[in-house]
């Protein structure tokens, strides 16, 4: 029998380095939200069911949203990315749990699919999307054995040099098996320099069980594009003009 996925999209941060109003998953790629851009990726996968995480601007989202007919789950307070994925437990369905960004709009199904068949073929408990980067400040890092197994993530302002210095960065995008997911979730504490539940702790979590953890390596660094900055914004305008063109 075929595992059913359930997308959730994290949606609820503000994105105070876009200097706007605006919440950052409402801002304009080719004249659309970024967050339209995810849910059209998620209806192109056929996931079996999609769920978007609302809190800054929720009204405002929310009716952006609401032709893909999503779950909503409400994060009232943002308190990192392990707090956004537990806040939606209660309407999880699926026996595996995509985790994507609202605000990466370039990150193609074929890629998606790819990580979903590795993650089934394998037995893993958590497989995740990497990219080498020639410059990764800001991202986090993966960490890996000799056998190229994914053993920690390390975000940047936890990392010490010798980490910092991997070129090998977690994108923010998941698959985990469910039951796995919310176990470890409910296990998750802040202790770290953001104050924050950190979704990157529970491979840790994983990998000091003996699970298998997996990793999808891309060099299409366009796919893990994640708008942070206004200069985000516009190299991905850039990044999807060139797509379509290679296409048309």
């Amino acid at each position: 029998m075929t595992a059913t996925v359930t997308s959730v999209i994290l949606a609820a941060g503000k994105g105070t380095r876009m200097n706007s109003d605006l919440a950052k998953v409402l801002h304009p790629l080719a004249g659309r939200p970024l967050v339209m851009h995810v849910l059209d990726t998620c209806l192109e996968l056929k996931v079996h069911q999609k769920v978007v995480v609302v809190g800054h601007q929720r009204n405002q989202v929310e009716m952006t949203v609401a032709p893909w007919l999503p779950a909503i789950a409400i994060q009232d307070k943002q308190l990192g990315t392990g707090h956004a994925v537990l806040v939606t437990e209660s309407v999880v369905t699926g026996d595996l749990v995509l985790v994507l960004c609202g605000d990466c709009p370039l990150t193609p199904a074929k890629l998606l699919a790819e990580l979903i068949a590795k993650h089934t073929a394998t037995g893993a408990a958590c497989t995740g999307v990497a990219a080498r980067m020639p410059d990764p400040t800001g991202y986090g890092r993966m960490v890996t054995d000799a056998q190229g197994r994914l053993r920690k993530i390390v975000e940047h302002k936890d990392a010490d040099a010798a980490t910092r210095a991997i070129d090998l960065i977690n994108s923010g995008i998941y698959v985990f098996d469910r039951n796995h997911l919310f176990r470890c979730l409910h296990r998750l504490r802040p202790e770290n320099a953001q104050g924050e539940y950190y979704l990157t702790d529970v491979v840790g979590m994983l990998v000091s069980e003996g699970l298998p953890v997996e990793l999808v390596v891309t060099d299409d660094l366009a796919s893990v594009l994640g708008v942070n900055t206004p200069n985000d914004l516009a190299t991905a305008e850039k990044l999807l003009a060139a797509r379509k063109g290679a296409v048309a």
